[in-house]
């Protein structure tokens, strides 16, 4: 399985409305309950009515289009990482899935998933 670096940092974050997101900008994953508005987007397009926010992550996504019947994708993923101590804040998409790391351990992580026999893209 591939999985392809994003250079970018990322940030997790609650907003008062979704008014001032940028749901253009190239990366805008929202969420919303009836206890809360997330974001996850970019560092630099974080919207000023932010309530709560954690910067410092960076991600990668499955390479490719995963179809709904494959089983275990991010249990793999998860599993490997969190015997290292890793955790991860997982997003997806109909495509496919987006696992974020925060920085001081997403270049340990990319490793470690490599010598688990995932390649690595940039």
């Amino acid at each position: 399985m591939v999985l392809k670096v994003l250079s970018d940092n990322f940030t997790v974050c609650k907003v008062e409305d979704f008014s001032l997101v940028n749901m253009d900008a190239e990366y805008c994953f929202v969420g919303k309950t009836d206890e809360e508005k997330s974001l996850v987007c970019l560092t630099a397009d974080v919207p000023s009515n932010v309530i709560e926010r954690d910067d410092g992550w960076k991600g990668f996504r499955i390479q490719g289009v995963l179809d709904f019947s494959l089983i275990g994708i991010l249990s793999k993923i998860s599993t490997i990482l969190a015997k290292e101590g890793i955790s991860i804040f997982a997003v997806s998409t109909y495509n496919t899935d987006y696992v974020l790391l925060k920085e001081e351990n997403y270049q340990k992580a990319l490793d470690i998933l490599e010598q688990s026999g995932y390649s690595i893209t940039a």
